[in-house]
């Protein structure tokens, strides 16, 4: 059994910087869910939300770059998709990921970082509500929620988003410095992988 202490205190003994990369690498992982979306529902525009991580991601290593915290917030909330406004269940992922944007942008701009820290439950969140979905003809009236839960956390999809977040942490940990290169090779790595935390694969090309 590990030694280690729980997820949430490792994750919130993190220092601002490394919090920021962590919930970036969510953020961009949960990206395709809004990619398609976009695509299926003709509503909004990827470019929006592309545009945000690329910036993000070059904060992390270009301290001399500047973010319009503000405005960007406002032009995400312009292509956040109502989910009363679609028949689609593609609204529920597509909307988590903006959410988890503009949460990351108010709480760089608050300096709280407990919100920051909440990208991590949110994914999560997309993920259970995801397996809800699919799953639903397995579900009977007999599950209670404490059966449900059981049937949640044990499902292979979150026990992949548990993994994954584990091993985003323990890289993140393990490189404090923080360099433009790891950086670089963390955000290459998740693009070039396309796939998000509910198996959304959405052909993209290969970041430079």
């Amino acid at each position: 059994m590990s030694s280690k202490p729980g997820f949430f205190k490792r994750l919130k003994a993190l220092s601002m910087p490394q919090k920021q990369l962590f919930a970036v690498a969510l953020c961009q992982r949960m990206y395709p869910n809004y990619q398609l979306f976009s695509e299926v529902c003709e509503f909004g525009d990827p470019k929006v939300l592309d545009t945000v991580l690329n910036l993000l991601w070059q904060s992390l290593y270009d301290k001399k770059l500047k973010l319009n915290l503000e405005l960007h917030m406002a032009r995400l909330e312009e292509v956040t998709p109502e989910p009363e406004a679609f028949d689609a269940y593609g609204v529920y992922p597509a909307m988590d990921a903006v959410v988890a944007l503009s949460t990351l942008l108010s709480a760089i701009e608050s300096q709280i970082e407990e919100d920051i820290t909440n990208i991590s439950k949110l994914s999560s969140a997309t993920v259970a509500n995801y397996i809800e979905a699919i799953s639903e003809a397995e579900l009977n009236d007999e599950f209670d929620d404490e059966a449900l839960d059981d049937f949640v956390y044990a499902h292979e999809a979150m026990v992949d988003e548990r993994e994954l977040q584990g091993d985003l942490l323990e890289l993140i940990e393990d490189n404090p410095d923080m360099s433009a290169d790891f950086i670089k090779a963390l955000r290459k790595e998740i693009i070039s992988s396309g796939v998000s935390n509910i198996g959304i694969s959405v052909q993209e090309p290969s970041p430079e």
